[in-house]
């Protein structure tokens, strides 16, 4: 990979600093379910990095891609797994980055990402939670830096498919947001794939259990079917925090009622327990599902209007 110093050299080493990262180390594997999210997002950002040939014209690679849907149902991991399963530098930034008053004028900074992304190309750059910085333009209370940035924004874009893009060596822009109804229409245009990441299916759950729990023992009676059942309404974050908490259960019944000094003295083995059924009923009944009956609905009737699969 070829360094580039570019322009602002203070601010290359910034953003080299908190968001490239040339190995995000996550695969298809590790994230359950959500086969149609993962082959739109292969055939919209993989294919054309590893098949440049056939990508032109009418085929050419889509500008961008925004993922929305509930928090928590894996669009920074699907990014991540992009970046990795293509093989691609991978800049990931947030919007709260490319706003901060305290790194300089934001359009500035977004100029070098692309300048950056284009150096190190082929790359990936992801904005999470693009809507913090890509609202509605006009709307009542914008700042003219706002406006200046999404516009610059706008023209990165445009430029990463310009004429002198050799084929294969192009920037691609992921988004993520959960409020996919705040994003700039302008933006939304050339976010040309919007696809709907939800809650997990019954099979998704089960297998997220399993990846949650694959370096941790767990007991024969654990029932996955019926407990993926009673997680319906939860998002994939939800489940994660049911597994944990549930993962702790065991520790909790081997140190209840002793001291800390006692608890300093015990081995790691005195507590490593297996999970059990009724560690996991217990979380259950602890941990309630984050997205409401009325977020989901909302992000369905977007996906309705403008998704694309």
């Amino acid at each position: 990979m070829q360094e580039y110093s570019g322009p602002d050299e203070d601010l290359v080493a910034l953003l080299k600093r908190d968001i490239l990262d040339t190995s995000p180390g996550v695969t298809w594997g590790e994230i359950a379910g959500l086969h149609e999210a993962k082959r739109v997002l292969e055939e919209a950002t993989v294919l054309p990095l590893i098949m440049p040939d056939f990508f032109r014209g009418i085929r050419r690679p889509v500008r961008g891609v925004l993922m929305f849907g509930p928090p928590g149902t894996g669009k920074t991991l699907l990014a991540k797994a992009v970046a990795t399963e293509a093989h691609t530098s991978f800049f990931h930034v947030s919007s709260a980055t490319l706003a901060s008053k305290y790194r300089g004028e934001s359009e500035r900074m977004v100029r070098c990402l692309f300048d950056m992304a284009r150096a190190y190309a082929p790359s990936i750059i992801f904005i999470d939670e693009i809507d913090a910085l890509c609202t509605t333009r006009g709307a009542t209370g914008e700042h003219e830096a706002s406006r200046r940035v999404k516009s610059e924004l706008l023209m990165q874009i445009d430029g990463c498919f310009g004429h002198d893009v050799e084929p294969g060596q192009h920037v691609m822009v992921l988004a993520a947001t959960n409020f996919p109804w705040d994003i700039d229409e302008a933006l939304r245009r050339r976010l040309e794939k919007r696809i709907y990441i939800p809650l997990p299916e019954l099979e998704a759950r089960k297998e997220l259990m399993r990846i949650n729990f694959k370096e941790v023992e767990v007991a024969a009676d654990v029932e996955w079917e019926e407990l993926a059942r009673q997680m319906e309404s939860y998002s994939g974050d939800d489940i994660t925090n049911v597994c944990r908490d549930a993962a702790f259960n065991g520790m909790r019944r081997r140190t209840a009622g002793k001291t800390l000094e006692q608890i300093r003295n015990m081995r790691a083995a005195a507590v490593q327990t297996p999970v059990l059924m009724d560690d996991l009923v217990q979380a259950l009944a602890r941990i309630s599902p984050s997205v409401s009956k009325a977020d989901i609905a909302k992000h369905e009737a977007w996906k309705s209007e403008f998704g694309s699969v």
